[in-house]
């Protein structure tokens, strides 16, 4: 068994609980408040800039090869991502000005310091492990949905979540999953892995309960 997949079981129970979140299942069918979606999508602008920086530093640490490979991620977020993100700005009335300034959540901040502190303090496949939940996860919500897709009538949703079927997607997952296949302590990887998942699963519910700061 590959060391991903044992990571994957490992964290069975988050996963089913993400799966199963009401915002990721009302986006699918349609039933989604816009204004829950809009503020996803003002937080995901924060949570894509700082996903770049992680890259960027776990790049500056690795070998000839795997700098190549995460540089190479790096610049895909940087273009094709951030390119369909604007896109969906657009289609929701909003502007790239209104997701800079848009005041990242608790939520958002803690899960931004945890990735950043792994890709900082850990070793360049560590960083990756804690990257790997959200590329992989959003794959499989869309792969587990994609029949309850077939009936949303909200054309935004479907344009989105369409994304995370295709195949580039989907490669992008293998591509992030052969490096943490090789690592080393397994203990280390499912720490990571497991607290990566916990956010994910956090950052869902930051969304549906349109988290703000208290003071």
């Amino acid at each position: 068994m590959r060391v991903t997949e044992m990571l994957r079981r490992d964290c069975d129970h988050i996963w089913d609980r993400i799966m199963e979140h009401p915002f990721v299942l009302k986006l699918y069918d349609g039933t989604l408040p816009e204004e829950n979606f809009r503020y996803y999508i003002l937080q995901d602008y924060n949570y894509l800039i700082g996903l770049m920086r992680c890259m960027c530093v776990i790049a500056s640490k690795s070998d000839a090869k795997l700098m190549q490979k995460t540089l190479a991620l790096a610049q895909s977020e940087a273009t094709t991502e951030l390119e369909n993100y604007q896109k969906m700005l657009s289609a929701m009335g909003l502007s790239i000005e209104d997701a800079i300034s848009a005041e990242p959540a608790p939520t958002n901040v803690a899960y931004m310091n945890f990735l950043l502190s792994a890709a900082y303090t850990k070793s360049p496949i560590e960083g990756l492990t804690a990257l790997l939940p959200c590329f992989w996860s959003y794959v499989e919500i869309a792969e587990r949905n994609k029949e309850r897709l077939k009936n949303n009538k909200n054309e935004v949703y479907r344009a989105w979540a369409s994304v995370y079927l295709d195949d580039g997607a989907k490669k992008l997952v293998e591509d992030l999953r052969a490096p943490v296949d090789s690592i080393e302590s397994y203990s280390d990887a499912k720490e990571i892995f497991t607290t990566a998942s916990r956010y994910e699963y956090m950052f869902w519910d930051m969304a549906y309960n349109l988290e703000r700061w208290m003071l």
